[in-house]
């Protein structure tokens, strides 16, 4: 049985709790109704524009670092790669010293380039064998050992109520990569077959799942060289089309993709059973919108729920209205598993009204929803960020 606590979070980073100091920090989320903070644990790179920052408001964080202090021997092969900063103070340490808020650790699990472009043999690969370099592949032995052991050692060595953890799985072909560029359109089907992983791990798996990994590989090279060859631009609609179809006549696709969605939920079953007892686990399944897009990346909800307990879904939509239809799916989905979180991000691109936001949480609670968090605090506006408060009761 999963331990039920109130949680009303706001997603963060420790270079702005460093910046503005834990103790008015946690004064301000306070006073916005808020009862926990869930600190990034585990990141990537990436270019934040920081409204209310004081030392600058464009920030570069370091990639593929940790924010804790690691014990090495919690890990194997892949070992993580420590923030700088901790040798100027432990910011998690400090959270959960204060004692006045719950403390979260939101973990990104398998996108790390730092980690892929050191361990080469744990990514993901597609079917002509280019390493995809920004995800770990969840099918490795390595890179399971490492995602079990952040999890264990961040629960074990610090008194956190829980972890959030994102990006268990396979991260899409389009994901945002740094200067990621191409001369042609592409489109969901061609992205949904460069983003299949055939790395040796996971075409021994499937083999072993009674699929014929190899031949799947050679045919979805073939079709992907095909069409680059060729002088067509699919449009979106036909696209979409042709890559149902493909799931639908290509039953060792529809297996594969299914041996995925295992590979996942064992990996998430694993660290359930590593971290410490009484931490609670939530599973981030996707950003893709909607969130029923998940199962691509090897999310099948029902079966995360069942496992872990909690299913955190990013609720990022631009009205009520589709917050509203994705909540309906999911639950739908899940079919009274688990217990479902929500976070929204109060703000442009997404609610970028204090109308839509505010009848989006009442839609959201309206549908059983009382667990919610928002992303993210040195990304929001002050006036953004008064939203919340006002959706929690906190300021009328």
């Amino acid at each position: 049985m999963v331990r039920q606590l109130s949680y009303k979070a706001i997603y963060t980073y420790a270079w702005d709790l460093a910046e503005a100091g834990i103790d008015r920090a946690i004064d301000e989320f306070r006073g916005l109704g808020l009862d926990t903070v869930t600190i990034a644990g585990s990141y990537h790179a990436g270019k934040f524009l920081r409204p209310h920052g004081k030392t600058g408001k464009v920030y570069f964080p370091e990639d593929g670092t940790i924010y804790f202090n690691a014990d090495p021997t919690r890990y194997g092969a892949i070992k993580p790669v420590a923030n700088t900063a901790l040798g100027h103070g432990d910011v998690l340490r400090e959270l959960t010293e204060a004692g006045s808020m719950q403390v979260n650790v939101w973990l990104v699990l398998l996108h790390n380039t730092h980690l892929g472009m050191a361990h080469p043999e744990a990514v993901v690969r597609n079917a002509f064998g280019d390493p995809y370099y920004y995800n770990l592949c969840p099918s490795a032995p390595a890179a399971r050992a490492y995602a079990t052991g952040l999890a264990k050692d961040v629960t074990e060595s610090y008194p956190v109520a829980g972890i959030s953890m994102e990006a268990p799985g396979f991260t899409p072909y389009a994901h945002g990569y740094h200067h990621e560029f191409a001369l042609l359109r592409t489109n969901a089907w061609l992205e949904n077959l460069l983003g299949l992983c055939f790395c040796d791990h996971c075409v021994a798996g499937a083999a072993r799942a009674g699929i014929d990994a190899a031949r799947l590989k050679a045919q979805v090279a073939t079709d992907i060289a095909s069409y680059l060859d060729s002088d067509l631009d699919f449009p979106p609609d036909m696209a979409e089309a042709f890559w149902r179809a493909d799931i639908t006549a290509n039953g060792d696709l529809r297996r594969y993709l299914d041996f995925r969605n295992d590979v996942v939920t064992t990996l998430v079953a694993e660290i359930r059973a590593a971290v410490r007892s009484d931490a609670i686990v939530a599973v981030i399944p996707s950003v893709a919108r909607p969130t029923a897009g998940a199962w691509y990346e090897g999310s099948d909800l029902k079966a995360l729920a069942d496992t872990c307990g909690i299913v955190e879904a990013c609720f990022y939509e631009p009205s009520a209205e589709r917050v509203a239809a994705d909540l309906f799916d999911i639950q739908r989905r899940l079919r009274g598993s688990g217990r479902l979180r929500a976070i929204l991000r109060p703000s442009f691109p997404d609610l970028a009204t204090k109308g839509e936001f505010l009848d989006s949480i009442a839609r959201l609670r309206a549908g059983g929803i009382d667990e919610f968090a928002f992303y993210n605090w040195g990304h929001l506006r002050r006036s953004n960020l008064a939203w919340i408060g006002e959706a929690l009761g906190a300021r009328a």
